[in-house]
């Protein structure tokens, strides 16, 4: 009998619990205490930027992000169509409308060029861009070489989603210090965890200092309740910040056992016609999951093929992310598509990438792989 090997499980260990028994021992079980407000210091510090505010989810995040800067109804935010659905959906919490925008068919993160002729699209129309949502896909970061002078030209504020991507760089810069914004999840599959949950950076204090007034029920700073405007229940407790910063500890040797296991993938597939790792080659990505893109007419089989190969074999893979604009509740939403997405989308599949994945079960996989494709060599 063997267990099931899953896509990125939670990588707990003697260091977390001891956190959190510190934590529960000290009396400080309520959504603020002093785990929090050393956990908002250290990613701040981890991601080089000079605020923090820890919430409840990525998802969160991204809310707050939006509506610290302004953006409401009447407003368009750009988002990459390529994108977990969190991305949109905050873009429709904050009140304002999400435009797509198709992906670098090479790494999945948004189409630079394609995103500067849609603003310069949007702009000759008179929408109002509220902002321009970048995600660090998979743990690889945008080009924010490229990005990053065209929407400052424009006067338009990024919001990096880098959900994903603590622990990447980018031309040696970490992920999380490019947008003006940005967020972070620690949600069970990520890099660390928190169980749920998630934390805003930025250098800008009045940004932050919005977002925590906001996720704090906008409660006003008086002995009583007073709330002059609608807020949210957002914060992240001090028991769970005490197991984040319990896994920050290990973020080093978690990023490196992630590494070392698309290490393992490249080799197995370098030789293989028609077969790429997405986003292969940068050296700055924290290797989050590992995806491979099949060309079915060159390999001589398909991704959902493996993905149902490991499946009976008790092991998780999963299809890339399905378009924002393939899904029913975006129906209809403005996009700028080249198909680079729909092929993605397609073609890839993710592998087994968790940094709790032991020897035995990487093995497992690998062989598993090896067996599958001994049909085709």
């Amino acid at each position: 009998m063997t267990s099931r090997i899953y896509l990125s499980p939670p990588d707990v260990g003697p260091l977390e619990d001891a956190y959190v028994r510190a934590a529960l021992r000290s009396g400080w079980v309520a959504p603020v205490g002093p785990e929090l407000d050393a956990f908002e210091r250290e990613i701040a510090d981890r991601v080089g930027t000079g605020y923090a505010v820890g919430v409840s989810s990525g998802t969160a995040a991204l809310h707050l992000a939006l509506l610290s800067l302004g953006v409401g109804p009447g407003q368009v935010v750009v988002v990459p169509t390529l994108t977990f659905v969190a991305t949109a959906n905050a873009v429709g919490y904050a009140g304002a409308r999400p435009v797509l925008v198709d992906v670098d068919p090479a790494t999945g993160n948004i189409d630079v060029g394609l995103l500067a002729e849609l603003l310069g699209r949007l702009r000759r129309a008179g929408e109002h861009i509220g902002a321009v949502m970048p995600v660090d896909m998979f743990g690889t970061c945008a080009d924010y070489a490229a990005l990053l002078p065209i929407c400052e030209a424009a006067g338009i504020p990024v919001v990096e989603d880098a959900a994903q991507a603590l622990g990447a760089t980018y031309q040696g810069r970490p992920a999380a210090s490019f947008g003006r914004i940005a967020a972070l999840s620690f949600n069970g599959n990520k890099i660390i965890t928190t169980s749920g949950g998630g934390m805003l950076v930025s250098d800008d204090a009045g940004l932050i200092d919005r977002c925590r007034h906001l996720a704090t029920q906008a409660r006003e700073p008086v002995a009583h309740y007073e709330h002059t405007e609608v807020g949210y229940n957002y914060r992240l407790s001090n028991v769970l910040a005490a197991l984040g910063r319990a896994q920050l500890r290990r973020l080093e040797e978690m990023l490196a056992r992630r590494r070392f296991l698309r290490e393992h993938y490249a080799k197995l597939f370098a030789a293989l016609p028609g077969v790429r790792l997405l986003a292969d080659g940068d050296p700055g990505s924290n290797c989050w999951l590992t995806s491979i893109i099949v060309d079915p007419e060159q390999a001589g089989w398909r991704a959902d093929e493996l993905g149902d190969h490991l499946g009976r074999h008790d092991i998780e893979t999963r299809p890339m992310w399905k378009p924002m604009h393939q899904q029913p509740v975006f129906a209809g939403t403005e996009s700028v598509l080249t198909g680079a997405a729909d092929l993605l989308f397609a073609n890839g599949l993710q592998l087994p990438s968790g940094s709790a994945l032991t020897e035995t079960q990487i093995q497992r996989v690998l062989d598993t792989i090896d067996e599958f494709l001994a049909a085709y060599r």
